[in-house]
């Protein structure tokens, strides 16, 4: 047997090509062991041209393009009528393990819905031929023992992701709504020989949408019955978003009310029901010390560490490549990848699939497209609560570089706050972090090395999660400028000026009381300055710890060291003694060394002072 790698330099491909047909079934005989495929010795490179050879057959000039489905989750209207990247292989992989219950955890965004929508027209009976919107995708290739799954089951398909509302009341009448719509769909059980009379009484207040809270928490488990006994066989329940209603619940505090509702209602559809063939659900969080899936030991996780199901959320670097073809612009390829691509999912190199056709539908334009999908309130509360380290290794993260951290993947929102270092848990779930190097653990979480994916990550870092832990909101450009403007000309009345002004307008007085605060706040206000300097925090040099140092990237720009320092209801007089105790530290303790090692001549050293919404700035 032979790995990717050797079969790469065989064939004359790329490594990840090879790896993209193994997952594809194009390869006879290849297996997977511990993550890596094998490949027999005598296997012959598959024959289709596009993916081995890595050549396009040029389209005709006059012929019409498909669009991208920006925002389109319809499978069938997706597969039709748009550019649709066939991730059809999913239910192959399924049907070969058959798990009776699988929870998929990714970023939203990341093609979650569309997924399950695929699932349900497959797996559902339909007065409508469905196998015609398959015949042509890659699971209709694999053979009979596949295809015959085909529009066979009964489904039950709930999406969550708009269930975003301020109180527990608007949530649980959305919910009541969804699951109305949802009979509305088997209204056919009313006129079913096969169920009670009870169970049409209870079908028909589902239907008025006249059934309260604990009626509601039994939707699940009656609808697969009655299922089960019109049809004959047990439905497929496909949960979308499952978590979103619970992250809503968490910041806008009905919590208590969404956990109780939620452990009862997934526990009638998933635990011990015997009317159930198969069950899905997606989020973003596992939520497993919730209890919302007590006792569920048939429940599969797959999540971002797993390698089973790796490229089928998101587009793998072959099928980027194959829709820069379709659009004819190859060229863009490493501008693309630079901003969207890096995600890792299991050992699989992942592109955001909403970047992605958001950059090549508007022209190539590269954007942080992703940050403008939604808002993730919980890095608020998290970042309030953020330790001196903590906000030291965020800093380190947006200079490219990669730092330690444990991560748990049992993480959840009520252990957030209450742990600090959960952070990384839930950034690198939510899609802003990777992890290039990990280490399984004996308590089952992994001991990581963490980076930013991509320029858009980076980018969403420096307005987003900035912005939220130094809670004075986005870091403008016009006050980053002034920053700027006026270290580069030495300028430390205009540089006290403009931070004075924004602390003024932008810091409540119970909000200043630490220096690691007033750190914090310095670091976030230079950090759009980080094309032009590499900015590190409390890092050794001479004879201490400086601590907050811009290294410039080119030559005309100077070095620059700045010393902080905070004491309360100091006076002017006073303030200003402490500002020039900063500066004389700097000296002191030769913070300049490593600078001039490195030939930077020219450095501007300043000590600033604080003292409530007060600040003194010296500088030679």
């Amino acid at each position: 047997m032979r790995d990717c790698k050797e079969k790469a330099v065989e064939w004359g491909v790329s490594e990840r090509s090879v790896n993209d047909m193994c997952k594809k079934g194009k390869i006879p005989g290849a297996v997977k062991h511990s993550g890596k495929w094998c490949i027999p010795d005598d296997a012959i490179k598959p024959v289709d041209g596009r993916v081995s050879s890595g050549k396009y057959k040029k389209k005709k000039v006059n012929e019409k393009r498909k669009s991208l489905p920006i925002g389109i989750s319809d499978y069938v209207r997706a597969q039709s009528e748009y550019y649709y990247v066939d991730k059809t292989l999913l239910i192959k992989e399924f049907l070969d393990r058959k798990p009776l219950v699988s929870l998929f955890t990714r970023p939203r965004r990341f093609g979650k819905t569309l997924n399950m929508d695929m699932l349900r027209v497959f797996f559902e009976m339909s007065e409508e031929d469905t196998s015609k919107y398959f015949t042509d995708k890659e699971i209709w290739k694999c053979g009979e023992e596949y295809c015959i799954h085909q529009g066979k089951y009964p489904v039950i398909f709930l999406t969550f992701k708009d269930v975003k509302f301020e109180t527990w009341h608007a949530t649980i009448d959305k919910i009541r709504e969804l699951l109305q719509d949802e009979y509305g769909r088997h209204r056919e059980l009313l006129n079913s020989e096969k169920l009670a009379s009870y169970e049409k009484a209870y079908f028909k207040k589902m239907i008025d949408g006249s059934t309260d809270v604990v009626e509601l928490t039994s939707a699940l488990e009656k609808l697969s019955k009655m299922l089960t006994s019109h049809y004959g066989t047990a439905p497929i329940v496909i949960i979308d978003e499952y978590d979103t209603p619970i992250e809503e619940g968490y910041s806008k505090d009905f919590y208590e009310e969404i956990i109780a509702f939620m452990r009862n209602f997934f526990s009638g559809a998933f635990k011990d029901n015997k009317n159930l063939s198969y069950g899905f659900l997606t989020g973003i969080l596992r939520i497993a010390q919730e209890s919302i899936f007590s006792g569920l030991n048939n429940l599969t996780v797959n999540s971002v560490m797993d390698d089973e199901y790796d490229s089928y959320f998101g587009f793998t670097a072959s099928e980027v490549h194959e829709m820069l073809a379709y659009y004819g612009v190859t060229e863009k390829e490493k501008e693309l990848k630079d901003w969207y691509d890096g995600y890792l999912f299991g050992s699989e190199e992942i592109y955001n699939p909403w970047s992605v056709i958001n950059y090549i539908s508007k022209g190539c334009i590269p954007q942080a497209y992703w940050v403008n999908t939604g808002k993730n309130e919980i890095l608020a509360d998290v970042m309030k609560v953020a330790t001196d380290e903590i906000t030291e290794r965020l800093f380190s993260l947006l200079q490219g570089e990669r730092v330690v951290a444990r991560i748990d993947q049992n993480v959840v929102y009520r252990s957030l706050s209450d742990n600090p270092e959960n952070i990384y848990s839930l950034l690198l779930v939510a899609g802003y972090l990777k992890t290039p190097r990990k280490e399984l653990q004996a308590d089952g979480s992994y001991l990581c090395e963490v980076s930013i994916p991509n320029r858009e990550i980076a980018a969403v870092y420096k307005s987003e999660i900035l912005s939220h832990f130094m809670q004075i909101g986005a870091i403008t450009g016009t006050t980053a400028n002034r920053i700027a403007e006026s270290l580069y000309a030495n300028d430390h009345q205009k540089l006290q000026k403009a931070i004075a002004e924004y602390i003024d307008k932008s810091v409540s007085f119970y909000d200043v009381g630490s220096e690691s605060f007033y750190h914090g706040l310095v670091l976030g206000l230079i950090a759009l300055m980080d094309n032009q300097y590499k900015i590190t925090s409390n890092r050794e040099s001479g004879d201490g710890r400086y601590d907050i140092r811009l290294c410039p990237r080119k030559r005309n720009y100077p070095g620059i060291i700045m010393e902080l320092k905070w004491k309360s209801k100091l006076s002017a007089e006073e303030l200003e003694k402490l500002a020039e105790k900063a500066l004389m530290q700097i000296d002191n303790k030769r913070y300049d060394v490593d600078m001039k090692a490195d030939g930077i001549e020219d450095i501007l050293k300043l000590g600033i002072a604080f003292s409530g919404k007060n600040v003194c700035i010296k500088m030679i």
